[in-house]
């Protein structure tokens, strides 16, 4: 079952809870409603426990030069080939 079905569960049970007046002989419908949340919020909390073990943290990576890729560093200083004063 996932979230839509857990979401519908509660929402059934709300509704058989406090939105009925139906009388049945041998079933309460308010009990049915309360246990239908119960299962529903049950639900809501297991899913979104899988759904936060299943989501992956990537650390930002620092971009790496590759003196390959750009062979033409050049120094702040104006002396590019690393002679001089």
């Amino acid at each position: 079952m996932g979230l839509g079905g857990c979401i519908i569960l509660i929402a059934v049970g709300a509704i058989l809870t406090f939105a009925t007046d139906w009388d049945m002989q041998g079933v309460n419908l308010d009990l049915v409603g309360v246990i239908l949340m119960i299962v529903g919020l049950i639900g809501v909390s297991t899913f979104s426990s899988i759904a936060r073990r299943r989501r992956v943290v990537v650390p930002p990576t620092t971009p790496v030069v590759d003196e390959q890729v750009a062979p033409h560093h050049h120094r702040r200083d104006g002396y590019g080939d690393g002679y001089g004063v």
